[in-house]
């Protein structure tokens, strides 16, 4: 009954009261009240959802006072030392490699900031799985790197917390954890019924409440230690948690808990049963463990329940900065391990669960200490061992490897949803982690038992995903499951062996190193064993998944390498090792066969494993080891038996033959020279690579670099991927440690990063350099770690790039001979390859058929024989004689049987070969007719026999029961058990002798004469004229005369031979029969050279061709066009101007009836609004001080005069003084090729027909030019050629000034009187209303209507010179803002004012203006005094000094009589040129002082003041900047219309330059400082009249409005250029202010912010939260900033994209890293800096409107950017 009384007071106060009744030493009262209060409030009867509880529970832990200031106050006493700052996915974090003493390590941004990292290798991440903050933690990271709040320890030095603060906490929180533990227990239902939604409700409901909890972690230290008290006190948890009648509900949880509760039930068809684990001896420490003793372990359970709700993982982690807990934790976290497994394999949300257990381990484990004593007490790595056992054992299934009914072997299915969605990944990234810690790794390497578990696990991996070869028919369904495979041996066997050998690296681990070969020897015995497997491996199949294979390799190539132990001493007996070899042979054979496309019908995939096995990633783990596997067999094995066993499984054994014929029983023709190849090639990796073999870390890091670069110019994060981290990522060099930038400095010279004319952005590249192509470049390494073959070429040709260009080769060079490093003396056995018996004679075969020009040789077969003989001669072997009685030679000694020469030979061929039909050699006397036999008996060869010769030997040598285990094979054909291809009708084999008398020496020489297609090519004493240096590069000439010159250096004999065959020097004689073969062979040489030349013409004829188009394509200053744009000499003028179609290439003058078009491009820009008066551009804010504020920009200024405007005057006055078009104006610009208009008309409807719809639009009329591609959106039809009277129209007169005015006025009189055509509808007219209507629709309704009435006549009027004062204003700022430059400019030729103010005009016409208003008469005559009295029912028209001139000219032009003469236009520039003079003298006067006007009118000089500011030079420059806009107009208008030239001048001379060239003064040059701006004045009635009559205009409003009249009368025409936004330096600064900051519109943090570059908008890109219409926030901006140009930096992945109108694409980056690459998604993580270069590239695209040109991967954004 108390508590319900408690219940109803005041919470604050009965809190107070009872922490007061709870300090008194007797205390019984206040606790009993205390547990009746909470066992009302806690009442797990009342729903979660109800908050009451929680707010009691505020009060009582607060004790009175209120909860925030509880917190603070508690957060004071706040101890602890690492700051651990939990993080959730998607968090941006810092690693610092520099730092870092656990890989894993990591940083929030504040501790970043705040530590010391510059020169570090650091980079900032986007975290995957979420993360803590290690800052502090010296277990993880180095003391240097804490922020200084850690490196301080300020916690250290705060009080002890006063006990009765956290009093209330310490009696309540254990009631509240237990009521949230009870909501957990009742609301969790098992998986199987159909509750999965409800686990989310409970989770939700229960928010507040592990909010709260999460709240109390961060108030620090203190309150910690209160939490880590109750969550692991075992008394209070069996005080609570069983003392409650929870009778029914406790049976049911209990049960829950039972771990392996029944095993998966049924079995599917097919698959074996599953096998109990054999060491169940370690079964019951897993599962009885899990009997909960406190609250920590219950709340684990059910977080792992409830499969890791995130804020029940962010709770945990945030408890870790407390030792105690993390302890206890951890311990827990092992315990449950199991249980975490048999979870997260029945979640269906396991990437989610994965990523968060990950959360939670790395934090444990990557803590050596903590793995250590986890290793120790709680048997963590047996736990870990067996649980990935377990749980791969749910997916095993029989092998079909080898021998597939009697396999006992057991796979892993990859195409169980364990591999294939990687579900075993957080368990196994925990175990690399834990073995990344040296005192764990030796335990487990001294744990025998758990050594022979874990070679049982990853013989789960060995020989799965089964490859068979499809015979006939191509797969129906090509499988994915590489994919996982690769996957799953990378991660869970490749990277914990790299773990381990890591800690395998010095003589003291021996013993280790030993043990683990042990147990790899007795798994693959067992493997053997179980597949079947005897002595061949099963045809057609092959896995490239051979881990057991693996490890066995690289402990042994560590042993050797870091351990100086005995190579010997670790391997297996022969027969042994001949097992070990086939497998991985059979991989070598199979990529060979795959390149071959034999394997075609299996689909792309098998390429796809081809590729995977050698790629950057997998190579190290995969091709490497095995290599290096067979590289130790060779060494070991007899040396015939491995080169025969090599070309038996390439299938290249019937092709080793003397006869130009023969059958090969398993391979087609077309695939005999790529298997060939393929074997010779691997027969050179084998006997050259010495990665594992003698390379030094560093040589190797040297080689793969070189052999990226050489295959091409890479950017650094490239070279760092391509590159096989050495050994693996945990250990060895870590990217960007010294040693590789040393290495990379050391070879390659780095290309700076250019910006291409065709708008390719280049990034920074590193280039080999040219002492590294001369003596570095190793074609065998490159063979080796290519992924695609073109990359091969590609080095080839970059090769022979080099060559031409040092002038040292200038041929097709052949790969060059590298010199090796010495071999480790262990694999001395390995050169015995190159010096056997087996080899020499496929040597001599080989260079015998290439000599003969058999089939299916080739200039790379060649090659690779001579780079093997050259090898022989390198590595010498001491000659092992033997007289035995198939001798092809004496001996073993590769320089002996050089030039040992072998007469006869027998060979089996076909009946119907060309050596059949000869008879035997005559025979002198029976000697030698026996000898010969003998000779002939010896010389039968076969590579078959050899190898079965030899294996027999061994297999007897080794005592077993050799009857069993050779099946007696007897020819070749059953060998290989293809019955159909010995059932096929072939003709028969006879046996044949062929005279050959030739060694291997002669046959080198006859193939150099041949090669060098001259007989005698090698004169007798070559040797001894010899110069040697030149003989690293060239072609195979080069290489033959190299290897002469070697074995010659090495063996007088051989030089003897040389010489003597030199001298000799005959003509290659065939046997005769083989004449015509040997004809046909010449002929084909010949066919071939000539077939050469022919191509190399046409080449060259197509190149010139291809030239002179792009010339005449891309030139726009071509003669046609010229006359087109700028109708300027006069000459062309007399005749009319014809155009060319593009389409139809007709070529004929533009008429009425049809028309001809210029291509144009029409858009809308605001690019002249956004000028300012600054020359600096504004800054991008990147502080919340920092504002852009936009009122100073030409759009803005011009909006407000034209509204105060409005204001005073009468509307359609208002309309014709000013220009609108500085935002939203359309410009036009071309490519300058024309068409006609219904040739145009057709293009379009075909593009509407087609298909394949590019990056535009077609309705909206937008199409490429058929000519140049480049982009358009309408024509602008040409005006019809003039006749004769054009050079009257054109020539000066001397009329007086009065009359030329008279005459402009009459002019203007006579507006309807034009051309009869243009009133009736011609096609031509009726075109160019189309394109007004295409002008009029690029824009947007609010940029075209000003006027108070919109749609009136007044307001189109106005929108139309408006346009043609855009282009106008636009070419000068493409001018650069001026005309100093004179000439045409690259915008000039895009510009087409010419056709563009015809167009208008004609436009115009529709509107006359009315003579009373005309603007020409107030200009030139004095008025007669008006009456005054319109004023009051109207608004008076705008004064003629606010009228904007270059607007008025433009009137003028556009609706006097077309053509105008040049004589009336000069006329109407005189008279505008006064007026503008009058206005500069205005605005000018207004910034004078009184005094100084006063002396101004006194005097009309000013000689008397001396003191002032304004000299008359000053005065008079200010005068000149006011006219120069006007007059640079006017010249740039003249230029166009009449197609003056524009002079250059210098900038000071501007003024006078064009003041001449519109004709205000005399062209007779004067001095630059002589010219007055008051020196151009011509009146036509006097001055003082028009003057007075001017300013009395304005003087009557001055009485109104002082300051706005002054406004109006101040207007500054001077702009500067437009500029985007100042970027700073370093991107930091951007990403840290804006990835955070808040959208102004929806206030929420973007989930992708963008930044406008132009005015420096924040928006959300994509966000569904700022989206009015349908239309997203981006494109919004870009209609509002830019009418539908945006350029947008995007903040999270550091690119620009472009939105042009409905398009948009990426533009790329400003922002590279310190090696000149782009970060695009910032998924490298390091500082980017901004690149001047490209940055100006950007503006100048958008000052010049090219985007559309320049940048060619557009699509829709369809809105939703």
């Amino acid at each position: 009954m108390m508590a319900a009384s408690l219940l109803r007071r005041d919470k604050r106060a009965t809190a107070a009261h009872l922490k007061a009744d709870l300090n008194r030493t007797d205390n019984s009262s206040g606790l009993r009240q205390l547990q009746e209060l909470l066992d009302a409030v806690l009442d797990p009867e009342k729903t979660a959802a109800d908050t009451e509880a929680l707010d009691w529970c505020k009060c009582l832990i607060a004790g009175g006072e209120g909860f925030e200031e509880f917190c603070k106050t508690v957060r004071s006493y706040d101890n602890a030392t690492l700051c651990g700052l939990v993080w959730t996915a998607n968090f941006v974090a810092y690693r610092c490699r520099t730092c870092g003493i656990s890989p894993c390590m990591s940083l929030c941004a504040e501790c970043f900031n705040n530590g010391e990292h510059t020169g570090h290798d650091f980079n900032m991440f986007r975290s995957q799985a979420g993360g803590a903050c290690d800052c502090g933690d010296s277990n993880v990271m180095r003391d240097s790197g804490f922020c200084l709040r850690h490196r301080l320890r300020t916690g250290e030095n705060v009080p002890s917390i006063p006990r009765d603060l956290l009093l209330m906490s310490e009696m309540v929180l254990p009631r509240f954890i237990l009521c949230i533990i009870q909501y957990l227990r009742d609301g969790y239902i098992e998986p199987d019924t159909s509750a999965e939604r409800d686990l989310q409700k409970v989770l939700q409901q229960l928010e507040p409440q592990i909010s709260f909890l999460e709240d109390l972690t961060k108030m620090g230290g203190a309150m910690r230690t209160v939490l880590t008290k109750i969550l692991t006190n075992q008394q209070t948890y069996k005080e609570l948690s069983m003392g409650n009648s929870m009778d029914t509900k406790q049976k049911s949880w209990l049960e829950i808990m039972h771990f392996y509760e029944d095993q998966d039930g049924g079995q599917s068809v097919g698959q074996r049963k599953r096998v109990k684990l054999s060491s169940s001896n370690k079964d019951p420490c897993i599962i009885e463990s899990l009997k909960h003793k406190c609250f920590l372990e219950e709340l684990l359970f059910w977080t792992i329940k409830f499969e890791f709700p995130q804020k029940m993982v962010t709770f945990l982690l945030n408890m870790l900065p407390d030792q105690d807990y993390k302890i206890t934790f951890t311990k827990t976290f092992v315990q449950h391990y199991a249980f975490i497994m048999k979870t997260l394999m029945k979640s269906h949300e396991s990437d989610t669960m994965s990523n968060r257990i990950v959360h939670i381990s790395v934090q444990l484990f990557s803590n050596e200490e903590l793995a250590r004593h986890m290793t120790e007490e709680c048997h963590l790595l047996d736990i870990m061992v067996m649980v990935l056992h377990y749980m791969m054992e749910s997916c095993l299934v029989k092998s079909e490897l080898q021998d597939e009914e009697n396999s006992r072997h057991v796979v892993v299915n990859c195409s169980e949803a364990l591999l294939k969605n990687n579900t075993y990944w957080p368990l196994v990234s925990d175990f690399i982690n834990i073995l990344s810690h040296q005192s764990v790794a030796k335990k487990f390497l001294e744990d025998h038992s758990l050594l022979v578990l874990w070679m049982t696990f990853v013989s789960f991996f060995q020989g799965m995903n089964l490859n068979k070869r499809e015979l006939n028919e191509h797969v129906e369904f090509e499988s994915q499951t590489y994919y996982a495979a690769f996957a799953a041996e990378l991660e869970a066997c490749a990277q914990p062996m790299w773990g381990l050998l890591t800690h395998c690296k010095v003589k003291e681990t021996q013993e280790y190193t030993k043990t683990v070969v042990r147990y790899c020897l007795e798994a693959l015995q067992i493997w053997f064993d179980a597949i079947g497997f005897i002595d061949e491996p099963a045809q057609n199949q092959v896995t490239f998944h051979l881990p057991l294979h693996r490890y066995y390799a690289m402990f042994l190539s560590r042993a050797v390498k870091c351990q100086g132990l005995d190579l010997d001493s670790l391997l297996p007996d022969q027969e042994m090792l001949m097992k070990i070899m086939v497998h991985p042979l059979q991989i070598q054979a199979c990529l060979s066969e795959i390149h071959s496309n034999m394997w075609v019908r299996n689909g792309l995939q098998i390429k796809g494993q081809a590729m995977t096995y050698v790629q950057s990633h997998f190579c190290n783990s995969m091709i490497d080891p095995d290599i290096y596997l067979l590289q130790v067999c060779a060494s070991r094995l007899d040396p015939d038996y491995f080169i025969s066993s090599v070309f038996e499984r390439f299938k290249v054994v019937d092709l080793l033959t003397m006869a130009s014929q023969h059958q090969n029983a398993v391979l087609e023709s077309e695939q005999e020279r790529p298997m060939l190849e393929g074997a010779l090639t691997f027969l050179v990796i084998l006997t050259s690579l010495r990665i594992h073999q003698g390379m030094t870390d560093d040589e190797i890091l040297r080689a793969e670099m070189v052999s990226q670069l050489c295959m091409n110019d890479r950017t650094h994060s490239a070279l760092l991927d391509l590159i096989p981290e050495n050994p693996n990522p945990k250990s060895g060099i870590v990217p960007g440690s010294c040693s590789f930038e040393d290495v990379l400095s050391a070879v390659a010279d780095f290309k700076a990063p250019v910006f291409e004319p065709g708008g390719s952005m280049q990034q920074g590249m590193y280039t080999p350099k040219a002492e590294v192509w001369e003596k570095e470049f190793d074609p065998i390494m490159v063979v080796l770690r290519t992924v695609y073959r073109r990359d091969v070429q590609s080095a080839m040709d970059r090769y022979s790039a080099f060559l031409k260009q040092y002038g040292i080769h200038t041929g097709n060079p052949w790969p060059p001979y590298k010199e090796r490093t010495p071999l480790h003396p262990c694999y001395r056995g390995l050169i015995r390859l190159l010096h056997c018996k087996t080899l020499h004679i496929v040597i001599f075969t080989l260079l015998y058929k290439i000599w003969m020009d058999h089939q299916n040789m080739s200039e790379h077969v060649l090659c690779m024989v001579l780079y093997l003989i050259e090898l022989g001669l390198d590595n010498q072997e001491p000659c092992i004689e033997e007289h035995c009685h198939d001798s092809w030679f004496p001996g073993t000694n590769l320089l002996s049987n050089l030039h040992h020469v072998i007469n006869f030979v027998r060979v089996r061929v076909p009946e119907t070969a060309p050596e059949v039909k000869r008879e035997a050699p005559p025979s002198t006397s029976a000697e030698a007719s026996s000898y010969g036999q003998n000779l002939r008996e010896a010389q039968m060869f076969s590579l078959v026999a050899e190898r079965r010769r030899k294996f027999q030997e061994i297999i007897n040598r080794s005592n077993t029961e050799a009857a069993q285990v050779v099946r007696p094979k007897s020819s070749s054909s059953t060998r290989w058990g293809s019955p159909a291809a010995a059932a096929a009708p072939a003709p028969q084999l006879v046996t044949e002798i062929l005279e050959i008398r030739e060694s291997m020496l002669s046959l080198l020489i006859k193939l150099h004469q041949k090669m060098s297609s001259k007989q005698n090519s090698l004169s007798a004493s070559w040797l001894e004229d010899m110069d040697t240096s030149r003989h690293t590069h060239g072609d195979g000439i080069t290489a033959i005369e190299r290897i002469l010159i070697k074995a010659a250096t090495r063996s007088c004999q051989i030089k003897r031979s040389i010489q003597d065959i030199c001298g000799k020097v005959c003509p290659p004689v065939p046997p005769k029969k083989n004449s015509p073969t040997d004809k046909k062979a010449m002929d084909k040489e010949e066919r071939r050279q000539r077939a050469r030349e022919r191509q190399q013409k046409l080449l060259a004829e197509f190149a010139s061709r291809q030239k002179s188009f792009m010339e005449t394509a891309m030139d726009v200053e071509s003669p046609e066009i010229e006359a087109a744009m700028d109708l300027g000499s006069t000459e062309v003028m007399e005749s009319e101007v014809l155009y060319d179609c593009v389409i139809c290439g007709q070529s004929g003058p533009s008429t009425e009836d049809r028309p001809t078009g210029l291509v144009v491009l029409l858009q809308a820009s605001s690019v002249l609004g956004h000028r300012c008066k600054s020359q600096q551009p504004k800054n991008l804010p990147t502080s919340d001080e920092e504002h852009i504020y936009p009122a100073d920009t030409c759009g803005v200024a011009n909006d407000v005069r034209l509204t105060l405007m409005q204001q005073f005057f009468k509307d359609s006055s208002c309309l014709q003084s000013v220009s609108i078009g500085w935002d939203g104006g359309v410009y036009v610009q071309t490519c300058g090729h024309t068409l006609h208009i219904d040739c145009h008309k057709s293009y379009m409807e075909s593009l509407r027909n087609d298909q394949v719809l590019q990056g535009f639009s077609v309705d909206k009329g937008e199409f490429t030019c058929p000519l140049c591609r480049q982009f358009a959106n309408s024509v602008l039809p040409c005006r019809p050629g003039r006749g004769t009277e054009a050079s009257t129209w054109h020539t000066p007169t001397n009329k007086t000034t009065t009359v030329l005015v008279k005459e402009v006025g009459d002019l203007q009189e006579k507006l309807g009187l034009f051309p009869v055509s243009f009133i009736t509808e011609s096609n031509l007219s009726k075109e160019m209303e189309l394109v007004i209507k295409d002008i009029k629709n690029t824009t947007q309704k609010k940029y075209m209507d000003y006027g108070k009435n919109p749609g009136s006549p007044d307001n189109d009027f106005l929108f139309m010179y408006s346009v043609a004062r855009t282009n106008l204003e636009l070419e000068l700022v493409h001018r650069g803002g001026n005309l100093c430059s004179g000439g045409a400019s690259a915008a000039a030729k895009r510009s087409c004012l010419n056709q563009l103010f015809h167009v208008l005009a004609m436009h115009m016409h529709l509107y006359s203006i009315d003579s009373a208003y005309n603007p020409w008469t107030k200009l030139t005559q004095a008025a007669k005094n008006r009456e005054t009295d319109g004023f009051d029912e109207e608004r008076p028209e705008v004064p003629m000094l606010f009228r904007d001139v270059p607007s008025l000219l433009i009137i003028f032009v556009l609706t006097m009589p077309q053509p105008l003469r040049k004589e009336h236009f000069t006329c109407v520039v005189k008279m505008l040129y006064n007026l503008q003079f009058t206005q500069a003298l205005a605005a000018l006067s207004t910034k004078l002082s009184s005094e100084e006007r006063q002396a101004w009118v006194a005097s009309g000089a000013l000689k008397k003041l001396s003191s002032s500011v304004w000299s008359p030079q000053s005065i008079e420059f200010s005068l000149q900047q006011f006219s120069l806009p006007f007059l640079r107009l006017s010249c740039l208008l003249q230029h166009h219309l009449y197609g003056d030239t524009l002079t250059g001048c210098l900038d000071e001379e501007e003024f006078s330059s064009l003041a001449v060239c519109v004709g205000l003064l005399p062209s007779t040059p004067q001095p630059s400082n002589a010219v007055h701006s008051a020196s151009c004045l011509d009146w036509p009635v006097s001055a003082f009249d028009l003057v007075t009559q001017w300013c009395a205009e304005v003087t009557e409003l001055t009485r109104l409005h002082p300051e706005q009249s002054l406004t109006l009368l101040v207007q500054d025409p001077q702009w500067e250029a437009p500029r985007l936004l100042q970027l700073p330096d370093n991107y930091n600064i951007i990403f840290q202010y804006y990835h955070r900051k808040a959208c102004t519109v929806c206030k929420k943090v973007p989930k992708d912010p963008a930044l406008c570059l132009v005015c420096g908008a924040f928006v959300c890109l994509k966000g569904v939260c700022c989206k009015q219409q349908g239309t997203c926030e981006c494109v919004l901006h870009s209609q509002h900033c830019g009418a539908a140009t945006g350029i947008f930096l995007l903040i999270n992945a550091s690119v620009i994209i472009i939105i042009r109108g409905h398009r948009f694409c990426l533009w790329g980056s400003v922002y590279l890293d310190a090696h000149g690459e782009e970060d695009r998604d910032l998924r490298r993580g390091k500082p980017l800096f901004l690149c001047e270069e490209r940055y100006r590239v950007l503006e100048q695209q958008w000052v010049s409107h090219t985007f559309d040109h320049i940048n060619k991967r557009w699509g829709p954004h369809y809105n939703g950017l």
